[in-house]
């Protein structure tokens, strides 16, 4: 006995993990590195994608895709695509530049390159015209990550603050909910001292 495992059944339940994830799950070979190694898991997503069960998007990047009954194969969001390229560590993803902007509304340039702050392995992904960029950075940084006050000091750092207009904070405080401009407050300390009266601004009643 070689202790060799049958190359159907690392398919099988790599493919199993990928139903159950269901369809627009993005996911690299790190995803499935505990049900064989690394060779095995490359070879499985191979074959899969060989037989067109799942979409290789990038080099070590796939997707099981959408679809859509009129357009057909949909494209990964930025957000599900930075998720992916940091799972399964422990490193969080923080939309930041141009893109943290337009996810807030202010801004309508939708940028071919988007940026994500992480503490893990920084990474460029080319998709196409688009590219997915993961630039490491401190993790006083990072504290507010997966809080929506996180992407609010990434999109006014981007801005700058000359053009943090009173129509831009009207429409943040239009936009945020209760618990948003809750945990605004709470993380006060955390933004730049220029923010800081734009921060109250925004929270205000």
């Amino acid at each position: 006995m070689s202790g060799r495992k049958d190359p159907k059944s690392i398919d099988s339940v790599v493919l199993n993990r990928i139903y159950g994830s269901r369809r627009g799950a993005v996911f690299t070979p790190n995803h499935f590195l505990d049900l064989g190694t690394r060779v095995a898991v490359d070879l499985a997503l191979f074959r899969l994608t060989k037989k067109g069960t799942i979409r290789r998007l990038a080099r070590g990047l796939y997707d099981y895709p959408q679809i859509h009954p009129t357009l057909g194969f949909l494209s990964p969001s930025a957000d599900q695509i930075a998720t992916a390229l940091v799972h399964p560590a422990k490193s969080k993803t923080l939309a930041s530049g141009a893109y943290a902007a337009n996810l807030l509304g202010l801004s309508d340039q939708v940028p071919m390159k988007t940026v994500f702050l992480t503490t893990g392995t920084p990474r460029r992904v080319r998709m196409g015209r688009r590219e997915i960029i993961l630039k490491r950075t401190t993790p006083r940084q990072m504290m507010a990550a997966g809080r929506t006050s996180g992407i609010v000091m990434q999109a006014l750092r981007h801005l700058g603050k000359e053009h943090i207009t009173q129509d831009r904070i009207d429409l943040l405080r239009r936009k945020l909910s209760a618990e948003d401009k809750v945990h605004i407050m709470k993380d006060l300390p955390l933004a730049p001292t220029w923010m800081h009266p734009i921060f109250r601004k925004i929270a205000a009643d």
